[in-house]
C-alpha cells in the first residue's frame, strides 16, 4: 500500500532531535556544499532526511541526508525558513546493518553526472540567454569548469569569427552546433 511509503509519512522534526550516525562514508566536497546551500535556499528542502528513531536516547539518527541536515544547522536562514525543523522519514524495525547498509545504498544509488548531460545543459542555458555568471552560480561550476564544457559542447566555435556579443543564436548556428556536435560525438542524449 503506498501509505506504508516512509516517504508518505514526513514529519517535521525539530533539528535539536536529530543526530548524525557515526558510520556514515559520504563526504561532500566545499563547492558541492555550496550548491547544497543554494539548492536549499532557492527550491527549498524537496528531499526529506532518512532517520531511524533511537527510543533509549529519544532521538533520531541520520540513515540518509546528513549533508541536508549539515545546511540547516550552518545557515540561520535556512533555520529560520523551516523554523528549526528538518523534513524526516522514519524507518522501523531496522537492525543496525540494516541501516549501514541502507546509508551505503542511498549513497551510491545516487549516480554521477555524465560530462555530455552536464555540457547540454550547460549549452542550453547559454542559449536560453543566460550569462556565464548566472550558470556558475546555478550549477556550481567553477569557471575552468565552464570554459571545459564550453568546449565540449562547440559553444564557443559558434562565436569564434563574430565580433558580437552574447546575442540569441540563429537557426543557422544552431545548425552549426549540431553538425560540429555530431562531428565532435558529443551529441549523445543526457
Amino acid at each position: 500500500m503506498i501509505s506504508d511509503q516512509p516517504i508518505h509519512q514526513v514529519e517535521w522534526i525539530p533539528i535539536e532531535k536529530v543526530h548524525a550516525n557515526d558510520y556514515n562514508p559520504n563526504s561532500v566536497a566545499t563547492q558541492e556544499m555550496k550548491l547544497l546551500y543554494r539548492s536549499v535556499k532557492v527550491d527549498g528542502y524537496t528531499q526529506p532526511v532518512v532517520t531511524i528513531y533511537d527510543e533509549k536516547k529519544d532521538r533520531y539518527v541520520i540513515v540518509d541526508g546528513f549533508h541536508r541536515y549539515s545546511i540547516m544547522r550552518r545557515f540561520k536562514d535556512i533555520y529560520a525558513s523551516c523554523e528549526g525543523k528538518l523534513p524526516c522519514v522514519v524507518l522501523h524495525g531496522k537492525t543496525m546493518n540494516d541501516l549501514m547498509a541502507s546509508t551505503v545504498r542511498h549513497n551510491r544509488a545516487r549516480g554521477k553526472h555524465s560530462i555530455n548531460g552536464m555540457s547540454n545543459i550547460v549549452m542550453e542555458m547559454l542559449m536560453n540567454g543566460a550569462t556565464d555568471l548566472q550558470v556558475c552560480n546555478e550549477l556550481g561550476l567553477e569557471p575552468e569548469e565552464l570554459v571545459r564544457l564550453k568546449h565540449i559542447t562547440g559553444y564557443a566555435k559558434l562565436y569564434e569569427n563574430n565580433s558580437f556579443t552574447r546575442a540569441a543564436i540563429s537557426e543557422n548556428q544552431a545548425r552549426q552546433l549540431q553538425k560540429y556536435r555530431k562531428e565532435a560525438g558529443t551529441d549523445g542524449d543526457c
